[in-house]
């Protein structure tokens, strides 16, 4: 990429979008696109269509998506799957249709099989079932993958597919709701710290084990690749490295300064036993992590109380 390319971020709002958009402009990329959900809605074809013929971007990072976590995903199923496939597929035709120079799209890590080989390597993706609690979800980003795929195949674009482990940062979502297990646990645990409370109850037994990716060096990677990646092959994004759900509920406890006990209610699910992602590709390319998980942690609580302090004042 050029730096005075127009580069069209969407999401450039949320969690991944936003790191990709300080990044970006960090390494002196100015001439950046975006739009608001209520300016753009994507899951709308003819407003994605009219919005690529008029401004024509030269390079998209598909960051738009509805996420979340275990209690959103199986509640939500049929938003997951229909918001997802709508967005995702709107712009991948609309940037093919209007001669975008290379496009990539993010996958996620919790897309492969339930039971897949640790740590997973990119073809086991379609080798086995699907986590049922986030089926709905998978099934989307896998027919945006596989549709980035076809499209290099049929028309000879430059689509190509990345796949984040677990992720976490500045504008995560901290609904508890809605929200993924590390956020969660940032909010419980300074919630009770503030409230003097005596326990936090923590969902599920604590066994499984996942691997956590500031999303500070997913933006480093992304922008990495679109700049040194060419190929139709999905590429994992991770650290390499995973903890157990328990190990991080003591790490954030101690960060936050929380000092009374955790409960576990096993009546809650675990979802997926393992997810570790091997980045031996990645790595072969020439990227690797540099953000330490406990100083990631910190960095993420300080944003946090930043950002309920500035609620506060909106308030």
């Amino acid at each position: 990429m050029n730096k005075d390319d127009k580069i069209y971020v969407a999401g450039h709002r949320g969690l991944v979008g936003s790191a990709i958009m300080r990044k970006l402009k960090k390494e002196g990329y100015s001439n950046l696109l975006f739009r608001t959900s209520s300016e753009l809605d994507l899951r709308r074809q003819a407003e994605v269509e009219d919005f690529f013929a008029k401004e024509k971007p030269d390079y998209v990072f598909l960051a738009a998506a509805k996420v979340g976590g275990i209690k959103a995903n199986d509640r939500y199923s049929a938003e997951f799957i229909y918001d997802n496939i709508m967005i995702q597929s709107n712009v991948i035709e609309a940037a093919y249709r209007n001669n975008v120079k290379k496009l990539l799209f993010l996958g996620s890590s919790c897309i492969y099989p339930k039971y897949a080989k640790q740590p997973m390597k990119e073809e086991y993706l379609l080798d086995g079932k699907l986590e049922p609690t986030n089926e709905a979800y998978a099934i989307a980003k896998i027919a945006g993958l596989k549709m980035c795929q076809h499209y290099n195949k049929q028309y000879g674009t430059n689509f190509i597919s990345v796949m984040p482990t677990n992720l976490y940062g500045p504008n995560d979502n901290f609904n508890l709701e809605t929200s993924h297990v590390f956020p969660a646990l940032i909010r419980k645990f300074h919630e009770a710290k503030v409230n003097n409370k005596d326990e936090v109850v923590i969902w599920g037994t604590g066994k499984p084990r996942r691997e956590f990716l500031h999303v500070d060096d997913l933006a480093d990677a992304v922008v990495y690749l679109m700049n040194n990646y060419d190929g139709s092959e999905i590429i994992n994004i991770g650290t390499g490295k995973d903890i157990s759900i328990r190990e991080l509920t003591q790490l954030i406890k101690e960060i936050v300064g929380f000092e009374g006990k955790i409960v576990n209610d096993t009546s809650k699910p675990d979802g997926t036993p393992r997810k570790l992602l091997d980045v031996s590709k990645l790595n072969e390319l020439g990227w690797k992590a540099r953000i330490d998980l406990r100083e990631g942690i910190k960095m993420t609580y300080e944003w946090y109380k930043i950002y309920l302090d500035f609620e506060e004042k909106e308030l």
